[in-house]
Protein backbone atom coordinates (compact mmCIF):
# COMPACT_ATOMS: atom_id res chain seq x y z
CA UNK A 1 0.00 0.00 0.00
CA UNK A 2 2.88 2.40 0.76
CA UNK A 3 4.02 2.54 -2.89
CA UNK A 4 0.50 3.68 -3.89
CA UNK A 5 0.58 6.45 -1.26
CA UNK A 6 3.60 7.87 -3.01
CA UNK A 7 2.81 7.27 -6.65
CA UNK A 8 -0.89 6.92 -7.55
CA UNK A 9 -2.22 10.31 -8.69
CA UNK A 10 -5.64 10.06 -6.98
CA UNK A 11 -4.11 8.69 -3.78
CA UNK A 12 -1.37 11.32 -3.60
CA UNK A 13 -3.91 14.07 -4.30
CA UNK A 14 -5.99 12.99 -1.31
CA UNK A 15 -3.31 11.96 1.17
CA UNK A 16 -0.78 14.73 0.51
CA UNK A 17 -3.32 17.40 -0.40
CA UNK A 18 -6.18 16.64 2.01
CA UNK A 19 -4.92 14.41 4.82
CA UNK A 20 -1.45 16.04 4.97
CA UNK A 21 0.39 12.71 4.68
CA UNK A 22 3.08 12.92 2.01
CA UNK A 23 4.81 9.66 1.13
CA UNK A 24 6.04 10.78 -2.30
CA UNK A 25 9.76 11.07 -1.51
CA UNK A 26 10.88 8.45 1.03
CA UNK A 27 14.52 9.58 0.90
CA UNK A 28 13.38 12.96 2.23
CA UNK A 29 11.87 11.45 5.39
CA UNK A 30 14.38 11.69 8.23
CA UNK A 31 13.61 12.09 11.92
CA UNK A 32 15.36 14.71 14.01
CA UNK A 33 18.57 13.40 15.56
CA UNK A 34 17.97 11.75 18.90
CA UNK A 35 14.22 11.17 18.50
CA UNK A 36 13.64 7.51 19.27
CA UNK A 37 11.42 5.00 21.02
CA UNK A 38 11.94 4.61 24.77
CA UNK A 39 11.93 0.82 24.28
CA UNK A 40 14.89 0.99 21.91
CA UNK A 41 12.83 -0.51 19.07
CA UNK A 42 13.29 0.89 15.58
CA UNK A 43 11.43 4.09 14.64
CA UNK A 44 11.30 4.42 10.84
CA UNK A 45 9.83 7.52 9.21
CA UNK A 46 7.92 6.74 6.00
CA UNK A 47 5.97 9.96 5.39
CA UNK A 48 5.73 13.55 6.53
CA UNK A 49 3.17 16.27 7.02
CA UNK A 50 3.60 19.66 5.37
CA UNK A 51 4.81 21.01 8.73
CA UNK A 52 7.64 18.47 8.81
CA UNK A 53 5.92 16.24 11.38
CA UNK A 54 6.70 12.55 10.91
CA UNK A 55 4.66 9.40 10.31
CA UNK A 56 6.76 6.47 11.53
CA UNK A 57 6.61 2.69 11.68
CA UNK A 58 7.53 1.07 15.01
CA UNK A 59 9.82 -1.95 15.18
CA UNK A 60 10.79 -4.35 12.43
CA UNK A 61 8.60 -5.69 9.65
CA UNK A 62 6.36 -4.28 6.98
CA UNK A 63 3.21 -2.22 6.74
CA UNK A 64 1.57 -4.16 9.58
CA UNK A 65 3.73 -2.37 12.16
CA UNK A 66 2.22 0.21 14.53
CA UNK A 67 2.27 3.78 13.21
CA UNK A 68 3.36 6.71 15.40
CA UNK A 69 3.02 10.41 14.64
CA UNK A 70 5.91 12.60 15.85
CA UNK A 71 5.22 16.33 15.91
CA UNK A 72 7.91 18.99 15.71
CA UNK A 73 6.00 20.62 18.59
CA UNK A 74 7.21 17.86 20.91
CA UNK A 75 4.19 15.57 20.83
CA UNK A 76 3.96 11.95 19.73
CA UNK A 77 1.59 9.04 19.88
CA UNK A 78 0.26 5.95 18.15
CA UNK A 79 -2.21 6.44 15.31
CA UNK A 80 -2.81 2.95 13.99
CA UNK A 81 -1.81 -0.69 14.12
CA UNK A 82 -0.52 -0.90 10.60
CA UNK A 83 -0.63 1.23 7.48
CA UNK A 84 -4.08 -0.04 6.39
CA UNK A 85 -5.59 1.27 9.63
CA UNK A 86 -3.83 4.64 9.20
CA UNK A 87 -5.18 4.85 5.66
CA UNK A 88 -8.72 4.34 6.96
CA UNK A 89 -8.26 7.03 9.63
CA UNK A 90 -7.00 9.52 7.06
CA UNK A 91 -9.77 8.70 4.62
CA UNK A 92 -12.64 9.19 7.09
CA UNK A 93 -11.20 11.83 9.42
CA UNK A 94 -8.38 13.67 7.61
CA UNK A 95 -8.72 16.37 10.28
CA UNK A 96 -7.78 13.93 13.10
CA UNK A 97 -5.00 16.30 14.32
CA UNK A 98 -7.71 18.65 15.58
CA UNK A 99 -9.33 15.93 17.74
CA UNK A 100 -7.33 16.09 21.02
CA UNK A 101 -9.34 17.53 23.89
CA UNK A 102 -12.48 18.20 21.85
CA UNK A 103 -15.99 17.06 22.65
CA UNK A 104 -18.12 15.18 20.15
CA UNK A 105 -19.96 18.40 19.26
CA UNK A 106 -16.70 20.25 18.72
CA UNK A 107 -15.41 17.41 16.54
CA UNK A 108 -18.55 17.60 14.42
CA UNK A 109 -17.93 21.34 14.00
CA UNK A 110 -14.31 20.68 12.93
CA UNK A 111 -15.52 18.12 10.38
CA UNK A 112 -18.14 20.57 9.09
CA UNK A 113 -15.49 23.30 8.70
CA UNK A 114 -13.28 20.88 6.79
CA UNK A 115 -16.13 19.99 4.45
CA UNK A 116 -17.07 23.64 4.01
CA UNK A 117 -13.52 24.50 3.01
CA UNK A 118 -13.37 21.46 0.72
CA UNK A 119 -16.85 20.79 -0.72
CA UNK A 120 -15.60 17.88 -2.82
CA UNK A 121 -13.99 16.11 0.16
CA UNK A 122 -16.20 13.02 -0.05
CA UNK A 123 -15.65 12.64 -3.80
CA UNK A 124 -11.88 12.99 -3.39
CA UNK A 125 -11.94 10.46 -0.53
CA UNK A 126 -13.97 8.00 -2.61
CA UNK A 127 -11.59 8.27 -5.60
CA UNK A 128 -8.57 7.68 -3.33
CA UNK A 129 -10.27 4.74 -1.62
CA UNK A 130 -11.09 3.10 -4.94
CA UNK A 131 -7.52 3.63 -6.18
CA UNK A 132 -6.38 1.75 -3.07
CA UNK A 133 -8.83 -1.07 -3.77
CA UNK A 134 -11.19 -0.07 -0.95
CA UNK A 135 -14.97 0.19 -1.18
CA UNK A 136 -15.93 3.71 -0.03
CA UNK A 137 -19.19 2.31 1.37
CA UNK A 138 -17.19 -0.03 3.62
CA UNK A 139 -15.14 2.69 5.31
CA UNK A 140 -15.56 3.10 9.08
CA UNK A 141 -17.40 6.10 10.49
CA UNK A 142 -15.52 9.17 11.73
CA UNK A 143 -16.65 8.28 15.27
CA UNK A 144 -15.25 4.74 14.98
CA UNK A 145 -11.91 6.00 13.64
CA UNK A 146 -11.58 8.55 16.44
CA UNK A 147 -12.61 5.97 19.06
CA UNK A 148 -9.75 3.81 17.77
CA UNK A 149 -7.33 6.73 18.33
CA UNK A 150 -8.55 6.94 21.92
CA UNK A 151 -8.09 3.20 22.37
CA UNK A 152 -4.54 3.28 20.99
CA UNK A 153 -3.57 6.32 23.08
CA UNK A 154 -4.02 4.29 26.24
CA UNK A 155 -2.62 1.02 27.49
CA UNK A 156 0.02 -1.30 26.03
CA UNK A 157 0.19 0.17 22.53
CA UNK A 158 0.85 3.67 23.87
CA UNK A 159 3.48 2.31 26.27
CA UNK A 160 5.23 0.39 23.47
CA UNK A 161 5.18 3.48 21.25
CA UNK A 162 6.52 6.01 23.78
CA UNK A 163 8.79 8.46 21.93
CA UNK A 164 11.63 10.31 23.62
CA UNK A 165 13.50 13.36 22.40
CA UNK A 166 17.20 13.93 22.01
CA UNK A 167 17.58 14.72 25.75
CA UNK A 168 15.93 11.42 26.69
CA UNK A 169 12.70 12.94 28.01
CA UNK A 170 9.38 11.53 26.75
CA UNK A 171 7.58 13.72 24.24
CA UNK A 172 4.12 14.93 25.27
CA UNK A 173 1.35 12.52 24.41
CA UNK A 174 -0.38 13.40 21.17
CA UNK A 175 -3.73 12.39 22.65
CA UNK A 176 -3.07 13.10 26.35
CA UNK A 177 -6.61 14.42 26.58
CA UNK A 178 -8.64 12.15 24.34
CA UNK A 179 -11.78 13.21 22.51
CA UNK A 180 -14.96 12.04 24.19
CA UNK A 181 -16.70 9.09 22.64
CA UNK A 182 -20.24 9.23 21.32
Amino acid sequence: MLPLLGSDEEVVAFFAGVADLDATDPADHLLEDGVRLASGARLEQFARAGSGDAFCFVGEGGEERPVVYVSLDGEAGPLALGLPELVLLCLVAPWWRDAPGRTTGELQAVAAEYREAMPDLDQRRDRAARALGLDPDGLPSEAAALARLVELSRGPVAAACLVVGYEGDPLDLLFGVAPDQP
